[in-house]
């Protein structure tokens, strides 16, 4: 048995194993090739990721309803978003570390591929304990959509571009999570709540199968050569060690990138509580809108359109504004807390009947928010060798999946709790002051990244 798994195991490696260099083209080509492939992968990478988002956020969406059809409570649905959500973290930088050492053409488009059959999977039956599992395999599943893409990022893009690139690339996460809403409403409304799952599945399968087609490894990988010498942007720090193009060792990877890393952590911390602001209204908005606000199944799935499509254009602005600030990505995420505290404070105070006004907020909770989302992730690109990106990516995230779970679980506790005390609304206004408070605790930490730039 233990032959077979490591055979096994030693199969999968070898078919994930990172593309290996070919020779390189004359300089006609490479001039008139390189531009087309960093196109390529900025193109496919968006689009691979924003479809893994479609398999991701549907559930929120049709809560109410599986609640109703499946005698589920709030605390059960929190507890499936809660499990959701630490694997995700704990998939996303297990999977980081796979990534840096595998094709992004295969592992990106097996992972979607996979996720779409947990989803049909979680449509096909009516179990509550299968549920938790089959959500808990979708998270880890969905851990291999942002790591290869952020390995891509970094061996196309160069270090004194991520930040607009990256903007650019991570209003994925809005176009995706904005559309998942609005896809899984119309389904379950059109033929019932399972085709809030089987609808997505089958783009999901049509996204891996483009993936697949379309996604290449590194530059070498195709004849080019290293982003840094086509674009003249060696990091100091890489071209002194020699290290910019060699495969890292287990300890370069894991001691000396990221554990040893004390920057990392501090934005790792940081991120707890950003997730905790970013996901409390992505999980919870279309339920609280719909029980307090007097929102509709329609109106619940536009509330998270809302909220991811404002995001759009202040991730890119932002993203900009950050390198014209030498990279200090903490700096602007601080900034960018702000204006969400006051947004979640003027939810909490209006009174039913002004919904226009709630979604206006969360709007702006979605314009604000996703700037600190993208830019503490980036900070994993800056703080490190491109030849670790996923993993570090994967350590921050996984940090900012934990505050996911903590606010799925905790909160769904909260509105069961002190709703069946008190009333849903009690229970809904200490969700809300709970959120404020995560928002100042997550400003608190920024505070300290205020002056850090990228590793030179």
């Amino acid at each position: 048995m233990i032959a077979f798994i490591l055979w096994v195991s030693n199969m999968i490696r070898k078919f994930f194993a990172s593309a290996p260099h070919i020779p390189r083209l004359p300089d006609d080509r490479v001039r008139r090739l390189y531009p087309y492939y960093r196109i390529s992968i900025l193109a496919s990478t968006f689009l691979g990721y924003a479809t893994f988002y479609l398999v991701r956020n549907n559930l929120s969406t049709v809560a109410k309803e599986i609640e109703g059809a499946l005698h589920y409570n709030h605390s059960m649905i929190g507890s499936i978003l809660a499990v959701s959500a630490i694997s995700y973290g704990v998939g996303k930088f297990l999977m980081g570390s796979l990534s840096d050492r595998s094709d992004p053409r295969k592992f990106m488009a097996f992972g979607l591929l996979l996720t779409a059959v947990c989803n049909v999977a979680f449509g096909s039956v009516a179990s509550y304990p299968i549920h938790l599992a089959l959500w808990a395999i979708n998270g880890v599943t969905q851990g291999m959509g942002w790591p290869p893409c952020g390995r891509s990022i970094g061996h196309w893009f160069s270090l004194r571009e991520r930040g607009t690139v990256f903007s650019i690339w991570n209003t994925a996460t809005n176009v995706g999570g904005g559309l998942a809403g609005v896809v899984a409403a119309q389904a379950a409304a059109s033929w019932g709540w399972q085709y809030a799952f089987y609808f997505p599945a089958g783009i999901a399968t049509v996204g891996a199968a483009y993936l697949f087609w379309t996604l290449r490894d590194t530059p070498q990988s195709v004849g080019l050569p290293p982003i840094e010498e086509y674009k003249n942007d060696y990091p100091k720090s890489e071209t002194m060690h020699g290290i910019h193009e060699r495969e890292l060792s287990n300890r370069e990877l894991f001691i000396d990138n990221i554990l040893k890393n004390k920057l990392l952590w501090l934005f790792a911390c940081a991120n707890f509580f950003v997730y905790i602001v970013r996901y409390s209204m992505l999980d919870w908005g279309p339920l609280y809108l719909r029980e307090v606000k007097g929102a509709s199944l329609a109106g619940g799935g536009i509330a998270i359109l809302v909220m991811e499509w404002g995001g759009i254009p202040s991730t890119i602005l932002m993203g900009w504004w950050s390198d014209v600030l030498g990279g200090r990505r903490g700096m602007v995420s601080l900034l960018c807390m702000i204006p969400i505290l006051a947004a979640f404070t003027v939810i909490l105070l209006t009174p039913p009947g002004y919904l226009w006004l709630d979604m206006t907020m969360l709007a702006m909770v979605g314009f604000f928010v996703y700037p600190p989302v993208m830019l503490v992730a980036l900070s994993g690109l800056d703080l490190t060798s491109k030849k670790a990106v996923g993993t570090a990516a994967g350590f921050i995230g996984m940090f900012g999946y934990v505050g996911r779970t903590v606010q799925a679980k905790g909160f769904g506790w909260i509105v069961d709790h002190y709703g069946n005390l008190y009333g849903p609304e009690t229970g809904w206004t200490i969700v809300l002051c709970a959120i404020i408070a995560c928002t100042l605790l997550a400003m608190v930490m920024l505070a300290f990244t205020w002056k850090i730039r990228p590793k030179a």
